[in-house]
């Protein structure tokens, strides 16, 4: 059998995490145009997933994405970082969303839950049942990549960036081409690792500001650092100095939406309580 990248050819079971597409219609979305009965079809799918997402997301309160690659096993030190870094975060108070699956992603959902906070995963639908990780307490499944995208922005006042692949760098540049264009507000963007992302950022500087494709100020945007109770500090002095950021008690869910509320978490009651007592 020959195998590339982890992927079998004869329909094995050797599949990395993140590789293969669940149904061939999302090959053919992409491949140009189609009778217009298939066209409107499929956006109605996408509406119904976006809505879906929509409700499923809406109480999860303040919130932190945590991007990272799914291949890191637990004895990785990126692994060991990347749960500290939801520790702290959830005793801030702080929901963590992440992708949902394994490796980086795991962590980060499973310091949450040790610290207390909400675990929150946005997975995406792959070949051979490939699940969820064990640690979130509410996730949702998506179809389409770019709309697993969208949620893991819409609700984040900061952006953790830990060590990965190809899907962590079109995390990292798409969510920095938000901010840079004015799409979403200039939330922190960290990168944990000074070791693995160092050269990038020389890169960017070096090549991309010196031949004027991006600005200096879009670097210093990056805050990089190996310590994950800086990165934590930092992103709540910005979310609560520049936006505001308060802890309040949950809105209540309306069931004739189907809402269902998720529960304060011992962090946000922590967070309440200190709130309080300002």
């Amino acid at each position: 059998m020959k195998e590339t990248d982890g992927v079998a050819d004869n329909n094995g079971d050797n599949r990395h995490w993140g590789k293969v597409a669940v149904r061939p219609d999302e090959g053919r979305f992409l491949r140009g145009p189609e009778r217009r009965s298939s066209e409107v079809t499929r956006a109605f799918r996408i509406f119904l997933e976006c809505l879906k997402g929509f409700r499923a997301l809406h109480f999860i309160g303040p919130c932190v994405t945590v991007f990272g690659s799914a291949r890191f096993k637990e004895e990785n030190h990126y692994y060991a970082m990347a749960r500290e870094v939801g520790q702290r975060l959830a005793r801030r108070g702080f929901a963590v969303m992440t992708g949902g699956g394994p490796g980086i992603m795991e962590a980060a959902n499973r310091g949450a839950k040790e610290g207390g906070g909400l675990s929150v995963g946005c997975n995406i639908e792959l070949p051979h049942e490939q699940s969820c990780n064990p640690y979130l307490d509410r996730w949702v499944d998506f179809r389409y990549f770019f709309v697993r995208k969208v949620m893991l922005v819409k609700y984040s006042y900061a952006f953790v960036l830990m060590p990965g692949g190809f899907g962590t760098m079109d995390e990292i540049f798409e969510t920095a081409t938000l901010i840079q264009t004015g799409k979403i507000d200039r939330f922190p963007l960290v990168l944990m690792g000074t070791d693995y992302w160092g050269d990038l950022l020389d890169f960017m500087n070096e090549r991309m500001v010196a031949s004027g494709t991006i600005s200096a100020l879009d670097v210093d945007r990056f805050m990089i650092t190996d310590s994950p109770e800086d990165a934590v500090n930092h992103i709540h002095k910005v979310a609560v100095e520049r936006f505001g950021l308060v802890w309040q008690h949950q809105p209540k869910p309306r069931w004739v939406l189907g809402e269902k509320s998720l529960g304060t978490t011992e962090a946000w009651k922590r967070a309440l309580q200190a709130r309080a007592r300002d």
